[in-house]
């Protein structure tokens, strides 16, 4: 007996795409020349808060699960340039700086509206800025913790009220050039550059527990 022919009613055999999954998430891992596929190694500040942090604040506070336990979700980065409205080439070169010290690629940042007394035009570039998550987030946090603060000038300790009420705390650098990503005869100028820590925590009080044992060195 002849087969049939799919057009003619038969149902043609369903294909197995599991098998397609999984090459093609092998083509997508980042690999080494030689063709291996890289493993990325998990930030430090990552398995931390993991095996460490997580357990000190569920002691702490009283949480009944880890899924309670706040974290930090996204770290925002803001470097206004006043100057840009009359040159547009500091803020390409502000924005570049801000890259090396986030690892990322910023964001051209544009005027709402326009405002005669500064001489501001709608649409005109006056910063960058970026936001940081997961890996790129907590390699971040460790720079700043450990590198950047400590070279701040007559730096006294951050303060312990900049929150929100809603567990996000921002502070301020008066110069870029404390990452060590900066060289410092390379820099044209120095500009000021706006931190925002976003966390999930619902009181300012466990995003200040939660920030301190990540060593933020807040002032007594």
């Amino acid at each position: 007996m002849a087969d049939k022919n799919p057009k003619d009613g038969a149902k043609a055999p369903k294909k197995d795409k599991a098998p397609e999954k999984g090459a093609k998430a092998a083509a997508k891992a980042p690999r080494a020349e030689g063709g291996e596929a890289v493993v990325i190694p998990t930030p430090r500040l990552k398995t931390y808060y993991e095996e460490v942090i997580r357990p000190k604040l569920i002691e702490e506070f009283g949480y009944k699960n880890k899924f309670e336990v706040p974290a930090i979700e996204k770290v925002v980065l803001n470097m206004g340039v006043g100057e840009g409205t009359a040159d547009r080439k500091k803020v390409e070169n502000a924005a570049s700086d801000l890259g090396l010290i986030a690892g990322q690629k910023p964001v051209i940042t544009n005027a709402r509206k326009s405002i005669a007394t500064f001489k501001l035009r709608e649409g005109q570039a006056i910063g960058a800025k970026v936001t940081l998550r997961s890996t790129r987030m907590y390699e971040f946090l460790d720079r700043l913790v450990t590198m950047a603060l400590p070279r701040v000038r007559d730096f006294r300790g951050l303060s312990p009220k900049s929150f929100d009420g809603r567990g996000n705390y921002a502070l301020g650098l008066k110069e870029h050039i404390v990452f060590p990503e900066i060289n410092y005869d390379k820099v044209e100028q120095i500009w000021g550059l706006d931190i925002v820590v976003c966390t999930t925590a619902r009181t300012d009080e466990e995003a200040r527990a939660l920030l301190r044992h990540f060593n933020f060195p807040f002032r007594q």
